[in-house]
């Protein structure tokens, strides 16, 4: 049937409008999920409750892991995130540093996504994989951490977006049981790795496991190419189990990380976000390592932009 002027200007406003609608709706299903069983009138948080905290990997190496924790302690850091360490000696050492600087290790970076994605197709690389967050998630118990940062997936000329998305979230939920055993989250990253490039991506992504043990890793800088930071925190509300901070500037049509406070972050909206969702965790640095000098001005700069704190 020939459609008439009217007529089909009518169909394309009608279409516009559904296309322009189905955005919303999805986004407020997603934020509505994130709700469930929460108090309607969520309290606001003072940013002065979240933990600050550093990686381990970027206190000076030279040191020993008691010289390294008491250097975090004394520039400022209350809380630090450990690398996956198999050893048991050596996680034990780890452990006894921690408890003599009385700096909590809050949780643990997984070292073995990158290698060894769970979204491969190949059963010996995500073996790997999996027994890389295996111990992770027992240096956590060990620890007294509660949460694994985990990188689900990559997407790559062998892996294509629905087969990392299926793969991973298959072999994540063999993980569940264990991190429910040991009382440890799964949170999950969004970084370069071309997965989960919005926060609506990321909700729906985490949702699908309805498990409580599987949350999000919130990197403020990550998201800086194609987003906005704070976007992302009111979207994954509740989801969020523990935040990274990063700065990105634009420097002559080319990204570069820079130091807190030196790049394009709005950290005001950051902060408001967090403040508004009632964030209450903790906000590790994630940038490269240094001395003791630089490491206590990286702590004030938390301090100032996400803190509060003058």
């Amino acid at each position: 049937m020939k459609m008439t002027e009217p007529s089909r200007r009518e169909f394309v406003k009608c279409s516009f409008a559904v296309a322009c609608a189905a955005p919303f709706a999805g986004a407020t299903a997603v934020r509505s999920l994130s709700t469930i069983g929460a108090d309607p009138t969520p309290t606001r948080a003072s940013p002065s409750s979240i933990k600050k905290g550093v990686l381990l990997d970027m206190l000076p190496k030279k040191l020993s892991y008691a010289e390294r924790f008491k250097m975090a302690r004394d520039v400022g850091f209350e809380v630090v995130q450990a690398p996956t360490e198999p050893d048991l000696n050596t996680a034990e050492k780890i452990k006894k540093a921690a408890e003599e600087a009385d700096v909590r290790i809050d949780s643990v970076m997984n070292m073995n996504h990158w290698m060894y994605p769970l979204s491969s197709s190949d059963s010996t690389v995500v073996e790997r994989g999996l027994a890389g967050m295996r111990a992770s998630l027992h240096n956590a118990k060990l620890w007294g951490s509660d949460a694994v940062l985990l990188v689900p997936a990559v997407v790559n000329p062998e892996t294509s977006y629905l087969d990392a998305w299926t793969h991973s979230q298959t072999q994540i939920r063999t993980l569940i049981p264990l991190a429910e055993e040991l009382r440890v989250a799964i949170a999950i990253e969004e970084v370069w790795n071309r997965f989960l490039l919005s926060p609506l991506e990321m909700a729906r992504y985490i949702d699908d496991f309805h498990s409580r043990w599987i949350k999000s890793w919130f990197d403020v800088g990550n998201v800086m190419p194609w987003g906005y930071p704070q976007d992302w925190i009111y979207t994954l509300d509740k989801r969020i189990a523990k935040v990274h901070l990063k700065d990105f500037k634009l420097k002559n049509d080319e990204y570069a990380w820079v130091n807190l406070g030196d790049g394009d972050v709005d950290w005001r909206a950051v902060r408001e976000a967090l403040a508004e969702t009632g964030y209450t965790g903790s906000a590790i640095v994630e940038l490269h390592p240094g001395d003791e000098a630089y490491l206590r001005d990286v702590s004030r700069r938390v301090d100032r932009l996400l803190l509060g704190r003058s």
